[in-house]
């Protein structure tokens, strides 16, 4: 699992033997996967002879010297403090969201993933915008996919069933949690004031299947791993709420419990095959520290 942290840039040398397409000639000398090559390359992790070098056909010729990162990722034109890219190739980008930023526009608000990541591009002369494939809420956090052509795009968007294997989340809830583990299935349908509600039995809206797993507990809070087998709006806080333990700091649907001054819902794991090369991706980021000082 791709668990990553920012490290300080290190590098291992190499010097060129024989001609061959820099590409090519790093996933036969370097040790790694492709798709970690590749994102080293793509990240502005190769230098050639001193200099930054993200074109997979460049001209290796015999003594040049090749630097390649150690670290992960390599983004280093990218800061913002509303999120973090974990992965970028050429078709799409990862990205690890704070809390307090919308995944795309809506309505007159400008600030959002999507527009964070096209000035992101631009600046970097990248011919491509982000397309949007799935969402989080504003004040979820956690792992988002943005496709950046439309081939890519469509892929996941028609296929996202059977091509994210793996998505979780991780929550503190209100109050102790009477099980280790269960399954949570509902019909979950909006009213006209855009508020979800839950029913055991079919009220005409869309199933919903949540699995849980309580990883730590004490009297006033849990901490819950969430997994869906279902991706439906506000499915995690609408079945939390319905057993009784919402989602701490959830306006909408919680009991006013907000020990962290935020929404403690987190996307922290993605796993899914690339549309486009079939590679198995796999992502998780750390449990927002916050989350684990309930649970000392």
């Amino acid at each position: 699992m791709n668990q990553y942290q920012n490290t300080p840039h290190e590098y291992d040398h190499y010097v060129v033997e024989s001609e061959a397409p820099l590409l090519e000639w790093l996933l036969n000398n370097v040790k790694g996967t492709k798709t970690k090559i590749k994102a080293t390359l793509q990240g502005k992790g190769i230098r050639v002879n001193g200099k930054v070098v993200t074109r997979y056909d460049y001209p290796l010729l015999p003594g040049m010297k090749v630097g390649v990162s150690k670290t992960k990722k390599n983004n280093e034109e990218f800061k913002s403090r509303y999120l973090k890219i974990v992965y970028e190739d050429r078709y799409l980008v990862v990205v690890d969201k704070n809390v307090g930023i919308l995944s795309m526009a809506a309505g007159h608000s400008s600030l959002n993933v999507k527009r964070v990541l096209d000035d992101y591009f631009r600046q970097t002369d990248q011919k491509c915008r982000a397309h949007v494939v799935h969402r989080l809420d504003r004040d979820t956090s956690g792992l988002l996919i943005y496709a950046k052509d439309m081939e890519a795009e469509q892929i996941l968007e028609r296929n996202w069933r059977e091509i994210v294997y793996d998505r979780r989340y991780v929550a503190v809830v209100s109050g102790e949690m009477e099980n280790d583990e269960g399954t949570l299935a509902s019909w979950l349908k909006d009213n006209a004031a855009y508020i979800t509600y839950s029913s055991p039995v079919d009220n005409g809206g869309k199933y919903a299947v949540t699995h849980y797993h309580t990883l730590a507990r004490t009297t006033d809070h849990s901490l819950v791993e969430f997994k869906l087998d279902t991706g439906r709006k506000n499915q995690i806080r609408v079945h939390t709420a319905d057993i009784g333990h919402p989602v701490c700091g959830d306006i909408k649907y919680g009991n006013g419990d907000n020990p962290i001054g935020r929404l403690c819902l987190h996307a922290y794991v993605l796993c899914f095959w690339h549309p486009i090369t079939g590679e198995r991706m796999e992502f998780q980021t750390p449990i927002p520290p916050d989350f684990r000082r309930l649970f000392k």
